[in-house]
């Protein structure tokens, strides 16, 4: 006993230290047994299988006996319909050898023992593919970036495939894996919508000007085919180089539907949103269906969420949603990283402390210009002890070993309050000492932390459980300028997310891409 006590002691210590992971030993799982009909039924050569590589099939066939499955005619055209129509879900049926599989059903009456395995055996792969993808992706998304925090979605396809299979139910597997979300549903429906439209051959519109009501401008012809093909705007135009208002009307609904200043003048941001095609929007809702295959299946009873491209964080309880605020996230260059977590703590009047990279882009350079700089913020320099530091005394070639602390206040760049959640990228909600920037359409202004506008009634909504957080409360705890923490109690999830398609009511809703992640997601699911 005391050997056991040593030993798990001297792990605990190395525990500490970095040393290359061991792999994972290898749990074969337990599936149950297939229950196969009277249907034609052949051997097939577990060499045949090995083929694939692929454990999760050896195991399926293992629960058959190693002897071939599909036999039942409606089972197999079930499972070609399904991933025939595969691209209906985004998908593509060529991933999944619909062709190849199609070719094997014309001739199934005169197939070999040794083509009925493979055929069977190519039809089961693809099958627990599909269903694979449409429950959490195609791809990877560990993989792809380095900035998404995501716990893996664990599915055991054997499982679910052959309990369906055994009580006939295979057509409820489909429906039941896939997310549960009313933003997959509405994304489903956005391409169903933009599948209605016909193939476009609008030229590109040439603007460089702001349009405004009343003006003339060549541009306008082809914006107005634009509108009227988006079904923004209606009837018969004259389609002339006239800014009128029944235009001015259509392009206010194209840009409310796509996150612009629905003001009619025609700028920058609607002129690059009008000249996307159909195939490029189709993309689009494409590349969000994968990212929200990625995403929990279904949410948490009560929920933070934000949509980082549509800059709004919506408080949902008892699936409704009780609070909406516009927020302000990270540039293209330092982006708020997508995140799943919870709520833990308020804080009220925070310090912030500079962090990184922000001292190293920002403080360092400002500190060279004018020693003064820190000093106007009200952020104080100390040094490794502790010690307080004067602004002249600060070494410029070493900037690493001072920390930079802005008291609490008004003015402080965390505002008045501030969210924490655990997360391994330092970032939460907060308040902002730039509290005019709500306002604004373009909201990538932030290093990575997300802004939140009237935040103090944020706060209070989630602390108030029992009646216990009045205004005055707040106020006072604000007035004292010292800084306070307070657990949340009522359990809140955070969904911290990134998506720039939808539908609503039958119309197709986008938002600027804002970090450049659609187009790329498209190509490396169609390669």
């Amino acid at each position: 006993m005391k050997k056991l006590y040593s030993l798990v002691v001297i792990c605990l210590f190395l525990g500490c230290k970095k040393e290359d992971p061991k792999p994972a030993p290898i749990v074969k799982k337990k599936v149950p047994a297939i229950i196969l009909t009277d249907e034609r039924t052949v051997e097939i050569d577990t060499a045949l299988i090995g083929t694939y590589k692929n454990e999760t099939l050896k195991q399926f066939y293992a629960a058959s006996e190693n002897q071939t499955v599909w036999g039942n005619l409606k089972k197999r055209t079930f499972v070609l319909s399904q991933l025939e129509k595969s691209e209906e879900l985004g998908l593509e049926p060529e991933d999944y050898k619909i062709s190849q599989l199609k070719k094997f059903e014309s001739k199934v009456a005169s197939l070999n023992d040794k083509d009925l395995a493979k055929y069977d055996i190519l039809l089961t792969f693809n099958f627990e593919k599909f269903l694979n993808h449409i429950y959490k992706g195609k791809l990877d998304p560990k993989k792809l970036y380095t900035n998404w925090d995501l716990d893996e979605k664990e599915f055991d396809v054997n499982s679910v495939l052959i309990k369906g299979f055994n009580k006939n139910k295979l057509d409820s597997i489909v429906e039941n894996i896939q997310p549960k979300t009313q933003t997959y549903k509405e994304l489903l429906k956005a391409l169903e919508i933009i599948n209605t439209f016909p193939e476009d051959n609008i030229n590109t519109i040439e603007a460089t000007d702001k349009i405004v009501l009343n003006d003339t401008n060549p541009a306008l012809t082809n914006i107005k085919k634009r509108l009227l093909y988006w079904n923004d705007m209606s009837g018969k135009d004259s389609l002339n180089n006239i800014y009128n208002h029944k235009t001015f009307e259509a392009v206010k609904r194209f840009q409310e539907r796509h996150g612009l200043a629905s003001d009619g003048i025609i700028g920058a941001g609607t002129i690059r949103a009008l000249n996307y095609s159909k195939e490029d929007r189709k993309k689009q809702i494409i590349a969000n269906l994968e990212r929200w295959r990625w995403y929990p299946s279904e949410l948490a009873e009560n929920y933070f969420i934000i949509n980082i491209p549509d800059y709004s964080l919506n408080v949902v309880e008892n699936k409704d949603t009780t609070l909406v605020r516009n927020i302000v996230v990270g540039t293209s260059k330092r982006r708020t990283p997508i995140i799943t977590s919870f709520l833990k703590t308020v804080v009220f009047n925070p310090t912030w402390t500079v962090p990184p990279t922000i001292l190293k882009e920002d403080v360092v350079p400002a500190m060279k210009r004018n020693r003064n700089y820190l000093a106007n913020k009200n952020i104080t320099i100390y040094d490794t002890a502790g010690k307080v530091v004067s602004p002249m005394a600060w070494n410029e070639n070493k900037p690493n070993n001072y920390r930079y602390v802005q008291s609490p206040g008004y003015d402080n760049s965390l505002g008045l309050m501030k969210i924490l959640f655990p997360n391994h990228h330092s970032v939460y909600l907060h308040d902002t000492n730039h509290r005019n920037i709500f306002g604004r359409n373009n909201r990538s202004m932030s290093s990575g932390c997300v802004r939140v506008e009237n935040p103090l009634e944020l706060a209070q909504h989630i602390l108030d459980v029992d009646g216990n957080w009045p205004q005055d409360r707040i106020d006072t705890i604000i007035a004292s300028k010292t800084t306070m923490s307070f657990k949340i109690t009522k359990k809140y999830a955070l969904y911290q997310w990134y998506w720039t398609a939808w539908s609503k009511k039958n119309q197709l809703i986008f938002r600027a891409d804002i970090y450049d992640l659609d187009s790329d997601l498209y190509k490396q699911l169609r390669n």
